[in-house]
């Protein structure tokens, strides 16, 4: 199932979610750091809440996303496409950024590679990923006969996709460990800048389970 026909669970998924703007947005806020006149792409807009966020610094944001029906949405100017292939001319914007998208995607070194294409020299990435330490399949918190929450770690160290319900379809998460990301980053090249890992805000048996990581990079010369 694709993503264009969740589009429908999706936007049920946002509108009740509101880690989204307690958690996601500021972690993706604080990676960017957008400044006023600049020019971002946010690749997987959705319907355009985050848009939004970064909006209100006063940057002009275009949008990108797979469903013609979430990109409807968005108040911004948008384009339907498929990642990794973007239709925009190089060294066209400021910067993008990436929010719970690129674990979604097959091919995470052609992610790296062509939005180092359309970003000018010295402009910025900015990534929102649930971590990989929770993508990694087979990975999960059980509960033991104690209550006391323990953590599989699944299969880290190998690349390997699952799939999770989602509404009447299933979406699928492709894992990568944390140095095939920063590799493949750095071989576009992106200089990492920032990087910062956070647990799960509300599952407070889960604390010291880093559940997102957001990083910002920056284009070298």
């Amino acid at each position: 199932m694709s993503w264009s026909d969740l589009a429908h669970w999706w936007l049920e998924e946002v509108s009740d979610d509101s880690a989204y703007e307690s958690v996601v947005t500021p972690l993706l806020l604080d990676a960017l750091r957008p400044g006023p006149s600049e020019r971002y792409l946010d690749l997987g807009c959705g319907e355009g809440r985050v848009m939004r966020a970064v909006a209100e610094s006063g940057a002009a944001v275009y949008g990108l996303d797979v469903s013609e029906q979430l990109a409807s949405r968005a108040d911004a100017p948008t384009i339907v496409a498929r990642l990794p292939g973007i239709p925009i001319k190089p060294n066209s914007l400021d910067g993008a950024y990436a929010v719970l998208v690129l674990e979604h995607l097959a091919d995470h070194d052609s992610f790296f590679a062509e939005v180092a294409r359309i970003v000018r020299s010295k402009g910025v990435l900015a990534l929102v990923i649930n971590h990989p330490m929770w993508t990694a399949p087979n990975s999960t918190p059980i509960n033991d006969a104690d209550g006391e929450v323990l953590w599989r770690p699944g299969d880290y160290f190998s690349p390997g996709s699952s799939d999770v319900m989602a509404g009447e379809g299933t979406v699928t998460f492709h894992h990568r460990h944390m140095a095939s990301l920063l590799n493949a980053a750095a071989a576009s090249g992106w200089s990492l800048r920032y990087m910062v890992e956070q647990p799960h805000p509300e599952l407070e048996d889960q604390v010291g389970i880093p559940r997102l990581l957001a990083c910002r990079w920056r284009l070298l010369p």
